[in-house]
């Protein structure tokens, strides 16, 4: 019985972990974002070229409710978002439900190829660094990690652009279908995520492969590449998957970026653009989705923890 209450326990502690995060993301943004200076409806409706009165601001900055106390809009905006309603876009009227809705499955196909690109090519590179033959090998791909960490999001996406579609033609960037005009965005943003990764992973191979248990099992006739299968790898993977979890937010930051570069409607666009025009409402829902997004995802890793590593279920049956 003790195993299944643990269980039980451990994923409560977890998720209301989860919701705490989610409510001081949700309060902190809420009161930074009114703390900025500028109005954001005087700046979209005040223009002196639209004509409007005084009267005709106040009545729309009362429709927007920013003339209400800080405290009643945080306490409104918070019971509006518990019943899924995300307010409107102070710059084009549009539900910012419907504007996230329609850029939102764009983004999610770029993060998604990004992450697994990232893990591909953070495998690819760890393995070759500790296990590649020659030593020369082994530096080469040792000395990827720092170099791509240190690279700027839109450096990289422009240099692909130069390098495989300006000078090479192998990937269109005009007229490019919609599988052509996925591969240089994707590329993007894997690299900076695949470099924490490897280095990450580089470390941990290193470690385990000098844990007892492994030496015991080499000493019985086992080959490096079973042992890196079948020991190490279950092992040393555990460290890079709460790099993974922790690195999603830069998904969202490189897709800000990306997106910009490389002209995808997505939650990287809508983000500059509501930044550029003060557009507090699709701001403050751009966040609260992209925190809900990141606690999911570390929750998920928090969650697979115990399936992965039985120390940890006899630790919490205990």
């Amino acid at each position: 019985m003790a195993g299944p209450l643990s269980a039980v326990t451990y994923v409560a502690r977890r998720a209301g972990q989860a919701v705490v995060v989610l409510v001081l993301a949700y309060a902190l943004t809420f009161v930074l974002l009114a703390a900025l200076p500028g109005d954001a409806v005087l700046a979209r409706y005040g223009s002196p070229e639209l004509g409007l009165s005084p009267e005709q601001l106040a009545d729309i900055r009362a429709a927007y409710g920013a003339d209400r106390p800080l405290p009643v809009r945080f306490a409104e905006s918070a019971w509006a978002f518990l019943g899924g309603d995300l307010g409107y876009s102070v710059q084009s009227g549009a539900a910012v439900a419907t504007l996230l809705a329609a850029a939102l499955p764009s983004t999610l196909v770029l993060a998604a190829l990004g992450l697994a690109l990232a893990l591909l090519l953070a495998v690819t590179i760890a393995v070759l660094a500790t296990h590649g033959r020659g030593r020369w090998l082994r530096r080469l791909f040792q000395s990827l990690p720092p170099l791509f960490v240190s690279l700027p999001v839109f450096w990289i996406g422009i240099l692909l652009i130069q390098v495989l579609s300006f000078r090479l033609g192998l990937v269109p960037v005009i007229g490019a279908g919609p599988v052509q005009a996925l591969i240089l965005p994707v590329a993007t943003i894997a690299v900076p995520i695949a470099a924490p990764l490897a280095q990450v992973l580089m470390r941990s191979i290193d470690d385990v492969e000098q844990m007892p248990f492994v030496s015991v099992v080499r000493a019985r006739g086992a080959s490096p590449s079973w042992l890196l299968r079948h020991d190490v790898s279950r092992n040393a993977v555990l460290p890079a998957l709460t790099m993974a979890g922790l690195l999603f937010g830069e998904l969202v930051g490189g897709a800000v970026v990306t997106e910009s570069v490389f002209g995808r409607a997505g939650i990287g666009q809508l983000t500059a653009q509501a930044v550029a025009n003060r557009d507090t409402p699709v701001l403050l829902a751009v966040v609260v989705l992209s925190t809900v997004a990141y606690v999911v995802i570390n929750l998920l890793v928090d969650l697979l923890y115990p399936v992965l590593d039985a120390r940890l279920r006899r630790g919490g049956a205990r």
